[in-house]
């Protein structure tokens, strides 16, 4: 059987300009880095591709739509290298999303966590159900949201990442993230938010690219730093999961 972090995948389809990502792994659609590199490579090529104009975010199944960090490969880091390549997967996701010139819709099925909450705020638009709450759950194992912390609070503001930041054991509802900005609608079930992200992928792709990649470029002016700003940020995460507290915590969540 295999090991937690060699499972999951990333996989994409293209139909009528319209690029569809879908990842997946049996945890929770939890991210280890193997995901994660092939998530911001994917994202990368189908932004260079002319045949592509819009892109879909998705994860697989019904339920959860991301987990956020594997467990099992945050407790397998034995040293701050190994920790920093982890946490600079989840910058990777995030600044690829930042940089490609195609627009990226989300589509979040149920609960996101951590580096989940991370990507629905790195995609362009976000549309969700009522059953996608919301946790930053990473000062509950002795780390914080620091590469996530950026995207985050560009779309819900200093405040509302604060909140999840420090509540970090208690979940907001659908409803709280789509006030706060960070989905644009949430829908009663699967079927309803499909045909929204479908209609609204498909009024895009008949869209003129170059507006669109230049209208992009405008919404995201003042993330040029990113780069290095989310390194040192890794940086920091990849020392906090080398201590003793979060270690046992980890531990502990695992046990559950």
């Amino acid at each position: 059987m295999k090991n937690a972090i060699d499972q999951g995948s990333v996989e994409f389809q293209i139909e009528n300009n319209i690029a569809t990502i879908t990842f997946q792994h049996p945890l929770s659609n939890s991210l280890p880095g193997k995901v994660l590199r092939k998530l911001a490579s994917t994202i990368t090529e189908l932004g260079e591709r002319e045949a592509v104009r819009v892109i879909i975010l998705k994860s697989a199944g019904e339920r959860a739509f991301c987990a956020g960090a594997s467990f099992d490969e945050l407790i397998s880091i034995e040293d701050l290298e190994t920790g920093t390549v982890f946490f600079s997967g989840f910058a990777g996701v995030i600044n690829a999303a930042r940089k490609c010139p195609k627009f990226i819709i989300g589509r979040v099925q149920g609960k996101a966590v951590g580096g989940g909450v991370g990507m629905a705020s790195a995609v362009d638009y976000c549309l969700a159900t009522k059953f996608a709450a919301v946790k930053l759950s990473e000062l509950a194992i002795g780390i914080g949201p620091f590469v996530v912390g950026p995207a985050v609070a560009r779309k819900i503001g200093t405040s509302g990442m604060s909140h999840l930041a420090i509540n970090a054991t208690e979940w907001q509802t659908a409803e709280w993230a789509r006030e706060k900005g960070l989905y644009t609608q949430i829908f009663d079930n699967v079927e309803e938010m499909d045909a929204e992200v479908v209609a609204l992928a498909t009024r895009l792709a008949s869209s003129n690219p170059e507006a669109m990649a230049l209208l992009k470029k405008a919404i995201w002016e003042g993330t040029e730093h990113w780069d290095e700003l989310l390194a040192e940020r890794a940086a920091m995460s990849g020392k906090l999961v080398l201590s003793d507290f979060t270690i046992q915590a980890i531990n502990k969540f695992k046990q559950k």
